[in-house]
């Protein structure tokens, strides 16, 4: 039988990126969302079928999504969406994939892991920039050190956000600073900024609450993990979130590139530093989120909560076209 993906919230700026992705690399799938008329357009532009319907109830969801082997989510922000289909994944039998950053989303997957496992589901939120390569980049960095005690992870954020993007970001920033200390997660309200050098120089980083604070921890088991993020440009945007344009043009893409580093302190005071350089987040995301969901099509999965990097292996970030990991 015929492996099934839907991808949920096609119509938005980073969904219609996902899917005119899937629709390049060969994928049989539908596009879907809660506007028929939206994603009727859509469907006609890329020949695919699509299904109108709202993430309301997980009964009603549990029968939309019953056909299907993967559901990739994009709509955001997830803290709306992520439960209910997650939950709807789980009572079907069907892998859950998301693009999301929000931590309360990782934390939710984590609290279903037993029960996704249980029924044969995967929960893998973070298949897009920036999960997939900061998780893979924090493996590939905890490696180069002995028993590692400390990881620390900065995300460079350059250009202008999409408008649901910019809705996700604040759903980050309301969960307040926290950070992982002795395998725990904290509140730190008076956590400090760092200095990290993304390839022209020491810039300072804010902390910030992302879910490699949940995902970092699976995959590397480094007990205390902080994040950190430097904005430049139009990023973070304030005001009227609703009025902004649904997201980067070509150009502002091309011009600015992606950039996480990581840096790793061991028990014996040793530190190891490494960066991942890349294309544009809105270019990877769907790259990433594509290949991650044909993979899990093609069979590699792990039931229950898990991360890129564990179920895909370290070097799936690198897998992506213009990407490369250089250690500092």
């Amino acid at each position: 039988m015929t492996r099934k993906l839907i991808i949920y919230g096609a119509t938005g700026y980073t969904g219609s990126l996902v899917a005119r992705q899937a629709k390049a690399a060969g994928l049989d799938f539908v596009i879907a969302g809660r506007d028929a008329t939206k994603l009727e357009v859509l469907s006609q532009d890329l020949d695919v079928p699509y299904a109108a319907f709202s993430v309301d109830t997980v009964a009603e969801l549990a029968m939309a999504l019953a056909e299907y082997d993967v559901v990739l989510n994009c709509a955001g922000p997830f803290a709306k969406t992520a439960e209910p289909i997650m939950r709807a994944c789980i009572e079907v039998g069907a892998h859950y994939l998301d693009i999301t950053a929000e931590f309360n989303v990782y934390a939710l997957a984590e609290s279903l892991s037993v029960e996704a496992r249980s029924g044969g589901s995967m929960l893998l939120p973070g298949v897009g920039w920036d999960v997939v390569p900061s998780d893979c980049l924090a493996v590939h960095t905890v490696a180069k050190v002995e028993k590692p005690q400390r990881l620390r992870i900065a995300l460079q954020v350059a250009g202008s956000m999409s408008r649901g993007s910019a809705i996700s970001a604040a759903e980050i920033m309301a969960v307040g600073l926290l950070a992982r200390v002795d395998g725990e997660i904290v509140a730190v309200p008076d956590a400090k900024t760092a200095e990290f050098n993304f390839g022209n120089g020491y810039v300072e980083c804010y902390p910030l609450s992302f879910g490699d604070l949940i995902t970092a921890w699976h995959s590397t088991q480094v007990p205390n993990i902080e994040m950190f993020v430097h904005v430049t440009g139009a990023a973070f945007p304030e005001g009227d979130l609703s009025a902004l344009p649904d997201g980067p043009s070509e150009a502002e893409k091309t011009a600015n590139r992606a950039v996480v580093v990581a840096d790793v302190l061991g028990e014996d005071g040793s530190l190891a530093s490494s960066m991942i350089d890349t294309v544009n987040g809105y270019t990877y995301m769907p790259l990433a989120a594509i290949e991650a969901a044909r993979r899990v099509l093609a069979g590699e999965f792990r039931p229950g909560f898990t991360t890129p990097a564990m179920v895909f292996g370290s070097d799936f970030a690198g897998s992506i076209a213009d990407t490369r990991i250089i250690d500092l």
